[in-house]
């Protein structure tokens, strides 16, 4: 049950640092000063298309990695690492 809640507790901070990272890029971008946080890039395999004459079925998976989420899953790690040390 401790390492549930460890693991548990390590995918909530993750996803939480992904989200708030994707809305600060959101609300940064196309601002003057802070614009830069949205800049990001494309990562992935945008679509593989299998037709075995039966079965025919496609394959993608694309993430889009911005600077903010960078800095929030950085800072998720930290706070993850400073308060679940005694689960």
């Amino acid at each position: 049950m401790k390492n549930f809640k460890k693991t548990f507790a390590f995918i909530f901070f993750m996803l939480a640092g992904i989200v708030l990272g994707a809305f600060i890029a959101y609300i940064c971008s196309g601002k003057a000063y802070v614009g830069w946080l949205a800049w990001g890039k494309n990562i992935g395999i945008e679509n593989v298309s299998v037709d075995l004459y039966v079965i025919k079925f496609s394959i993608g998976l694309m993430i889009k990695a911005t600077i903010s989420q960078i800095f929030t899953i950085a800072a998720a790690l930290i706070i993850f690492a400073k308060t679940c040390k005694s689960l």
